[in-house]
């Protein structure tokens, strides 16, 4: 039969445990949603099961068009243009580097339905995000704002 101090042992263990496991949950200070600059969209940015963070875009101030929920109108895939705008991912793989800055991920432009590549710079309350092709410097650079949760 167990003794007295074998269960204080195993409840110190568990205890340790779910402190250790409570440090290694803690979210990214981006992981949060964000306007956009315009504030006409509100993404939510996220960690996904591969550890990287990815962004949706979960909220349009003019959602609808003719009378429709707006879709992805430009995709240069066809079968993703009746994909609505809501709900959809256009920032994807995201590593993060240092404290302040996110790399080697992608940024989706529904507008006019183009991928490029991104940088992100956390600034507080402000996220700057660069898209560019090829190189940083052939880009350009747009800033978003925390959003309510």
């Amino acid at each position: 039969m167990p003794g007295p101090y074998t269960f204080k042992f195993f409840l110190l263990i568990n205890l340790f445990l779910l402190c250790g496991s409570c440090v290694f949950a803690q979210k990214d200070p981006i992981e949060r949603l964000w306007y956009n600059e315009e504030k006409t969209a509100k993404i939510e940015i996220y960690k996904a099961a591969d550890s990287k963070l990815y962004g949706k875009i979960i909220w349009l101030k003019e959602p609808l068009r003719e009378g429709r929920a707006k879709i992805d109108i430009h995709n240069p895939d066809a079968s993703k243009r009746n994909n609505p705008i809501i709900g959809l991912v256009i920032l994807k793989g995201f590593k993060k580097d240092g404290k302040t800055e996110y790399h080697d991920g992608t940024i989706y432009d529904p507008l006019n339905g183009k991928n490029y590549s991104c940088k992100m710079y956390y600034k507080g309350d402000k996220l700057e995000v660069r898209g560019y092709y090829g190189l940083s410097i052939f880009g350009r650079s747009t800033t978003w704002t925390k959003a309510e949760e």
